[in-house]
């Protein structure tokens, strides 16, 4: 079932230790197939020396599991919350990529410095609220949900900014395919270690002009992108 997606699923999250974005186990990717409303995610624990396409599990979108005989990510609750709330998304991406886990920790949104950060991300990259101890009872759920708060309450597009860091905790990351989300993982991991220099050289380094921001974003993104080739 799925074999493609369990591939292209698969290959993504051998990515994250070839980019140096996971210790051990710390992390995983999901993608989704939106017409049978089925998601494949990594096993929890699964060493990736050991992982196959094989040990895939596959859910739906009421964490049902449809194939697999192993436990899915612990953080399962979270990427179904995601998709369900956001239908662009293709794949999610959970790090415990040490920049970024530095603002989530900080409890900070990561400022749009300068233009590297605006090439992918429209504004910062927001940080959310730690859960409350109710929440708590249901984490991983609730994660997601904090993270669709966070959003809706900045009116924030999902597609513009397709990273969040969760407050304590840290970053997840999205795009319309595994390998695009994955891609985004890497650049948030970089703007996030970026921004860091940033505070460390001037404490109180200001965001880009709006207009370098824009500049940026929109020449890659949008109707009148005109970065790279047709």
């Amino acid at each position: 079932m799925l074999e493609q997606l369990k591939k292209t699923v698969y290959e993504a999250n051998m990515e994250l230790p070839k980019r140096n974005l996971v210790t051990y186990t710390w992390g995983n990717v999901s993608g989704i197939d939106r017409e049978k409303g089925l998601i494949v995610i990594k096993p929890s624990g699964v060493a990736y020396e050991d992982l196959t396409p094989e040990k895939l599990v596959v859910l739906d979108l009421d964490n049902n599991i449809v194939e697999g005989d192993l436990n899915p990510s612990s953080d399962t609750k979270t990427h179904v919350e995601l998709y369900k709330a956001f239908p662009t998304l293709g794949g999610i991406v959970h790090t415990h990529s040490p920049n970024a886990v530095a603002w989530a920790q900080a409890h900070e949104d990561i400022p749009c410095f300068g233009t590297t950060h605006a090439d992918y991300f429209y504004g910062c990259v927001p940080c959310t609220r730690d859960l409350t101890d109710e929440e708590l009872e249901d984490y991983e759920r609730n994660t997601g949900k904090v993270i669709i708060e966070e959003f809706a309450k900045r009116g924030i597009d999902p597609e513009a900014v397709q990273a969040v860091i969760c407050a304590s905790h840290g970053p997840f990351t999205w795009g319309k395919t595994p390998a695009k989300a994955v891609e985004n993982a890497v650049v948030l991991e970089e703007v996030a270690k970026m921004a860091r220099y940033t505070r460390q050289i001037k404490p109180f380094a200001m965001s880009a002009p709006q207009r370098i921001q824009d500049k940026h974003y929109f020449r890659k993104h949008g109707a009148n992108a005109y970065y790279g080739q047709k």
